[in-house]
């Protein structure tokens, strides 16, 4: 699992310590959510693959130093579903969630996502709860364009998007 998702990001430094981070965050919050011990390690393994989409998106595109424009942006949010179809078909459990997680975590709350459009609990529970450990990973790591912001500060923006991005639960 974990050499398909570096695969998929080959070229960022810090993938390594983000799929972890992502793994460990999306368990820990699916343990506060009282998931099974079972699905708890199922989204261990499933979550650090939400991005592996990006493996079909191309570089100059994905290593562009600036800002997106409009239409490159909208060429990365194809990466939700090459992600989906690059994992769709197995019968494995880890891969089934990987699939939801990697199609549906740039979903928000209130509809306003991409790729469907979903909103509330049309969105599975695994996307959901990836969709806050990414954004609270990305705000607390270094970027180029940015220093990381504090827990404390990440955990308020996301307690600001609760209900329109974040699922308020």
């Amino acid at each position: 699992i974990h050499r398909l998702v570096l695969a998929s990001e080959f070229k960022d430094e810090d993938t390594g310590q983000h799929i972890h981070r992502i793994g460990e965050y999306s368990s820990l919050l699916a343990k506060m959510l009282d998931w099974p011990d079972d699905q708890i390690e199922i989204i261990r393994h499933a979550a650090p693959m939400h991005d592996v989409g990006k493996i079909g998106i191309p570089d100059k595109i994905m290593l562009k130093p600036g800002k997106l424009t409009d239409q490159e942006f909208d060429i990365v949010k194809k990466h939700t579903r090459i992600g989906a179809r690059l994992l769709s078909r197995s019968k494995s459990p880890i891969l089934k969630m990987a699939r939801q997680i990697a199609y549906c975590h740039h979903e928000k709350y209130n509809g306003q996502g991409y790729p469907l459009g979903l909103a509330k609990d049309q969105i599975p529970m695994a996307a959901r709860i990836v969709a806050i450990v990414d954004t609270f990973d990305a705000l607390t790591s270094s970027r180029p364009y940015k220093d990381p912001y504090p827990p404390e500060t990440a955990l308020d923006i996301i307690r600001n998007e609760s209900g329109s991005h974040f699922d308020p639960d």
